[in-house]
């Protein structure tokens, strides 16, 4: 086996296509369905990259990463939109982890309900100001920031937040920021369109990080 000391190099990333050859038709059939995902449509191209963007970094995928920052380079995309679209991800990464800090209430107050993801829960987010002060309100004036309109709009932003909801898979976060986007006038498709580029992102960053498999299994 050889001493590699790093797992990811851009150069591992060329071997993507030998999974052309190794499952021709499954690849083809993701390939097929990542460029309708990110294609142009009720959403432009530009903020699909923005989005996904804000995808890679919730998977920690740096090929993603990699490639869809210069992807949205190469679209317009400027690096203070970049950047507010991270914060975003930032804050609802956060905000599934404190989201489902109801859960450990009901859990350690021994709730009897059977539902476990009942909406009217998330009432029970304000119990850690009392628990936590300090460091609950402080990521609530991180979140009201990050989701406040800049070089991009609050619509956008709260797109993108749903796009994130998905990849984190916080029930709460879907709720709350699909009702926002409408709010903000966002249509249905382009809802669906926002969580087609997650999918399409979490899925590739599970291809992607085959190329890792690839190199592993070579050694």
């Amino acid at each position: 086996m050889s001493d590699q000391t790093s797992l990811f190099t851009k150069s591992n990333f060329k071997r993507i296509g030998e999974f052309n050859s190794i499952s021709p038709e499954i690849f083809k059939s993701f390939v097929t369905f990542e460029k309708l995902a990110l294609a142009e449509g009720k959403l432009s191209a530009k903020f699909k990259e923005i989005i996904a963007i804000a995808i890679a970094h919730i998977t920690g995928c740096p090929y993603c990463i990699e490639a869809h920052v210069k992807q949205a380079k190469k679209n317009g995309v400027s690096k203070e939109e970049m950047a507010e679209s991270i914060m975003v991800a930032t804050a609802l990464k956060a905000g599934s982890a404190m989201a489902h800090g109801v859960n450990a209430l009901n859990a350690y107050d021994g709730n009897s309900d059977d539902e476990l993801y009942r909406a009217s829960y998330i009432h029970r987010l304000g119990e850690f100001t009392q628990l936590s002060g300090d460091a609950f309100k402080a990521f609530s004036a991180f979140d009201q920031k990050a989701l406040k309109a800049g070089v991009l709009s609050a619509k956008e932003k709260e797109l993108i937040a749903i796009a994130v909801a998905h990849t984190t898979g916080c029930p709460y976060c879907i709720d709350i920021h699909t009702k926002a986007a409408k709010k903000a006038a966002a249509t249905k498709e382009e809802v669906a369109e926002s969580i087609m580029v997650a999918t399409a992102l979490k899925a590739g960053s599970a291809l992607a990080h085959g190329v890792n498999a690839l190199v592993a299994f070579d050694e």
